[in-house]
């Protein structure tokens, strides 16, 4: 193929999103590099990065100049689920859990307080939201999804996701389902150990892939992968890594075509079983398209590299390359291309979060805001 070796790097820096460590104004000089070079496509913001909002609209407003000259706008990515898994508290409105929302069956309702949630972080330089939860929580025992699930069966999971969808399309900012193919009946935490879902593709098909099969109707861009094994369709890799999860259940049988990321791969389920370019060879095989490394700088330029070496080294492998970045770019074309670049912070936005307009959509799910939760999912 005729292809030049700047295009191969800029299609490359799509493939990452990554994280890094400290609550500064500025990121590493390593993040800051990749930012401007457009060796990265984004980054993710965890609650270690988080001292006030003043600081965080600080660091994203950072992020947005530092790739202003980059090939494609930046993700700027942050897991604010609602419930246990928030990174941003206080004074951003408080966030029931999931279940609450989906037991309120109210689809208006559960699309405002997803428009509050998108249009809060969205004020902060967020434009990606890995929410919502599509997993369906029919294991009382599962010690990762529980109430971050909207419900106990599909059709509660599938109504009150369709409407979170368009809470967050309408704030502007980028919603990605999770955890394909479903997580709700495991016993394992994948950021701990390698869960094994042992369910028939009858059962599969019936209960765990419908919410995403339906998300998939309703064009959901993105959707997060998860680290488990899926014995009916591959014993050997779990589904972030497998071909027949990803390439032939998601991407040929589901006819999925949008962005598909993995969870972060520094996870014990994938890292400790395979290293980084292992896990970047297989998984862009498979059919992923970018590939989320949350803490460690060696593992994400060792994925660059990996990549590089993967994409100069045989037409097959540089086509999977193009065909991930193009989805990448064209993701960010349709959602972020009317966004003003570099983003800046408007006037007012300190004054929006947990607004009383806010906190009174929220006050009309029943939930407990006072209840001490436990985030499951914070890694550092």
């Amino acid at each position: 193929m005729n292809v030049s070796d700047d295009q191969i790097r800029e299609a490359i820096g799509q493939l990452l999103v990554v994280g890094f460590h400290g609550a500064d104004e500025e990121p590493p000089e390593a993040i800051a590099e990749a930012l401007s070079t457009g060796k990265i496509g984004g980054v993710i913001l965890f609650r270690r990065n988080v001292d006030t909002v003043e600081q965080v609209c600080a660091l994203n407003t950072r992020v947005h100049e530092l790739a202003a000259e980059a090939p494609e706008a930046p993700f700027v990515a942050v897991d604010q689920e609602g419930g246990r898994v928030v990174r941003l508290k206080e004074p951003l409105t408080p966030i029931p859990p999931m279940r609450a929302v989906g037991d309120t069956n109210d689809g208006r309702l559960i699309s405002e307080v997803s428009e509050v949630i998108a249009t809060e972080v969205g004020a902060l330089g967020f434009n990606l939201n890995f929410a919502p939860v599509l997993d369906v929580d029919t294991n009382p025992l599962n010690p990762i999804i529980g109430d971050r699930a909207f419900g106990r069966t599909p059709e509660r999971v599938i109504r009150a996701a369709g409407a979170f969808l368009l809470g967050h399309h309408t704030a502007g900012v980028i919603p990605c389902g999770k955890h394909f193919p479903g997580h709700g009946d495991t016993l394992l935490d994948s950021h701990k150990d390698l869960p094994t879902l042992k369910h028939d593709m009858e059962r599969l098909q019936r209960v765990e892939l419908e919410p995403f099969r339906r998300a998939i109707g309703a064009d959901i861009p993105m959707l997060m992968t998860a680290h488990m094994l899926l014995p009916a369709l591959d014993s050997e890799h779990p589904a972030t890594l497998s071909q027949a999860v990803i390439g032939e259940l998601l991407r040929e049988e589901l006819g999925y075509d949008g962005v598909v990321i993995t969870d972060d791969l520094e996870m014990k389920a994938v890292a400790e079983r395979y290293d980084i370019d292992e896990m970047v060879t297989l998984g862009l095989r498979a059919g992923i398209d970018i590939f989320l490394i949350c803490h460690t700088e060696a593992k994400w330029q060792q994925a660059y590299d990996t990549l590089y070496e993967l994409a100069t080294s045989g037409d097959e492998d540089l086509q999977l390359v193009l065909r991930a970045a193009e989805r990448v770019r064209r993701l960010k074309r349709t959602m972020l291309g009317n966004q003003r670049r570099p983003w800046q912070p408007y006037d007012g936005w300190r004054e929006m979060l947990g607004c009383d307009e806010h906190r009174q959509t929220m006050a009309r799910v029943e939930w407990n805001p006072e209840e001490k939760l436990v985030d499951p999912t914070e890694a550092g």
